[in-house]
């Protein structure tokens, strides 16, 4: 099969950061207003994924059939004929292609063999390549990424691979790393304007705090930094704790705005900051007017108008 090579990226960092020259230093060093929570010496909840098992899938199997498979985070994931989600690592590179996985690591990320692969519908079948690997075998590589499945992967639809060490991404159809696409902005007074926006919420316990478009809490992760504008919340992290995308900042109401800024984040993902802070929604979240984030870990907290972090319980 023919290699059509993409363009090499940049390995993506663990950590997420943004040097806007708009976000600089800033008095509020610890970014934390009303009451201290009691535990406030509590190990920090990454949400990071757990260390990759020692034994994977032996053997390098075919991908048959793919499929570009939907997912609610991540929008299109181009999966094998089983339904197995397939992975690019960022210490490989496309141009040319070559694997950096061996040992250990293929194990845990078995190699997703060529020769028996279609593409996907709507899928390019020139993006469908190969690569000979050190020992000899040849690996199916999509623009250029030599393809990979997770040994932690049971099931159709799993994406536990997503994220992993920072280095491992699920793959699109088009052989980038998989990132949902921007909602379109809606049109002038259209009914879906009230999903594009920031606003202020009261809570009996919280006070004024920040709710996004749908009215749900918006939430900050303590170990972020605000210069450089740094997110640690990757990987599993995102599954619980999604980033809030990118609002219109005419629509907010009593929000600063102030270093009201956005992060791209290597996932592909670009995320609203207020006051060059990050800001995430909760999945335990059900409903407009849950708090069920708030102090989770003893480093989520809500958002106060003024980009401050809520401690109070």
């Amino acid at each position: 099969m023919g290699i059509k090579r993409g363009t090499t990226l940049a390995a993506a960092a663990i950590v997420v950061v943004l040097a806007a020259t708009a976000c600089g230093p800033t008095d509020d060093k610890a970014a934390d207003t009303t009451k201290p929570v009691g535990a406030a010496a509590a190990a920090p909840d990454y949400g990071q994924a757990p260390a990759a098992a020692a034994d994977g899938a032996a053997g390098a199997k075919p991908a048959g059939q793919l499929a570009a498979a939907p997912n609610d985070q991540l929008g299109q994931v181009l999966t094998d004929s089983a339904g197995l989600t397939l992975y690019r690592f960022d210490k490989d590179t496309a141009k040319p292609p070559k694997s950096n996985c061996d040992g250990d690591c293929e194990k845990t990320w078995p190699v997703v063999a060529a020769g028996d692969a279609t593409a996907a519908a709507g899928m390019d079948p020139a993006l469908l390549g190969e690569v000979v690997r050190t020992d000899g075998s040849k690996q199916l590589t999509v623009a250029g990424w030599p393809a990979y499945r997770y040994s932690k992967d049971a099931k159709a639809g799993d994406v536990n691979g997503q994220g992993v060490g920072g280095v491992w991404f699920a793959l699109a159809p088009d052989g980038k790393k998989a990132a949902k696409a921007a909602a379109p902005a809606p049109a002038e007074g259209g009914a879906a304007e009230a999903d594009g926006k920031l606003s202020v919420a009261k809570d009996p316990k919280l006070g004024d705090h920040i709710v996004d478009g749908k009215g749900m809490t918006v939430y900050r992760f303590k170990p972020d930094t605000q210069w450089p504008m740094t997110s640690k919340c990757v990987g599993d992290c995102l599954a619980k704790w999604p980033v809030v995308a990118p609002v219109e900042k005419a629509k907010d109401k009593g929000i600063v705005e102030k270093n009201y800024t956005v992060l791209n984040r290597p996932d592909g993902q670009k995320q609203q900051s207020v006051d060059c802070w990050p800001v995430y929604t909760f999945t335990g979240d059900k409903k407009p007017g849950d708090v069920n984030g708030q102090g989770v870990g003893g480093t989520w907290y809500a958002v106060s108008p003024e980009g401050k972090l809520i401690t109070v319980q």
